[in-house]
């Protein structure tokens, strides 16, 4: 995957540094592995930010920067990543996870009226709490791993056609350089 782009997607690690809510990470917010784009730490970063913006709890960017360290995973797409899910995509995902619950279990739908209270959570939550956990978790960790299979593909099939590139762009200097070469003449007599 293209750097450039990664990196105008991530926050800047200065004024993450600078977050009061993540300063209880102490000095650990400065290792070097929280901040590297390559590979391995942005795959480990989607698939971070990809799960926990299933789980349905406020703060869900300090629970992806406490497991980016855990994991030294590149934080500030973890913390990103997780902003996929805001107040106007996070009811139609729930209700999609809630759905797949049904489903699953098999079980009759006992009709899902989220509402963002605390009555919701004592009293309606109860009543769907398997199928909505069921999908919760299901949907968390399908993410999680084609996030972290589709970086490691698309990185890869990213680096292969930049050595294609590579390969054809030398290719075309030999074949420039031969050509230069036969249309000079050979002896210095020879020209009038």
């Amino acid at each position: 995957m293209p750097r450039k782009f990664l990196r105008k997607l991530s926050p800047d690690p200065e004024k993450l540094k600078q977050q009061k809510h993540l300063q209880f990470l102490g000095d650990t917010l400065y290792l070097p592995c929280l901040w590297h784009l390559n590979r391995r730490n942005v795959a480990a970063a989607f698939a971070i930010g990809l799960f926990c913006m299933w789980i349905p709890i406020p703060f869900q960017s300090l629970l992806a920067a406490i497991l980016a360290v855990f994991f030294r995973a590149n934080l500030p797409l973890s913390v990103a990543l997780v902003f996929v899910t805001n107040p106007v995509t996070m009811p139609p995902m729930l209700y999609a996870a809630y759905k797949l619950g049904v489903f699953l279990l098999g079980g009759p739908d006992a009709g899902f009226n989220f509402q963002a209270s605390l009555e919701w959570l004592t009293h309606g939550l109860v009543l769907i709490w398997k199928p909505f956990l069921l999908g919760i978790i299901l949907m968390a960790v399908c993410s999680s791993l084609l996030g972290y299979y589709g970086v490691h593909l698309l990185w890869r099939l990213h680096v292969l056609q930049h050595w294609k590139n590579r390969c054809e762009r030398r290719s075309q200097k030999r074949q420039l350089k031969k050509a230069q070469r036969a249309e000079k003449p050979s002896n210095p007599d020879d020209t009038p």
